[in-house]
């Protein structure tokens, strides 16, 4: 899954923010439904605002399920906003 990482201020670990869209059931809307899931970082790579790919995996803590396989693009700023 491919997803945009939202918080990295824990060590080793990041917050990635992973959207899609559904339709809804009775109205035929489509809604935009966003899922978090917290993933191992091991080597504190990645910046709030980057792009990555995360696989599931063994249960690392009491949260974390997911460790970030690669960096599809680095956010532009320092402070993670993209321009």
């Amino acid at each position: 899954m491919t997803g945009k990482v939202v918080s990295d201020k824990m060590m080793k670990t990041r917050v990635v923010e992973i959207g899609t869209t559904v339709r809804h059931a009775k109205y035929g809307k489509l809604m935009n439904q966003t899922s978090r899931y917290k993933s191992h970082d091991e080597k504190n790579e990645t910046n709030t605002g980057d792009v990555v790919e995360i696989m599931s995996s063994r249960p690392i803590s009491k949260d974390k399920r997911w460790v970030i396989t690669r960096v599809v693009s680095k956010s532009k700023d320092k402070e993670g906003i993209l321009i």
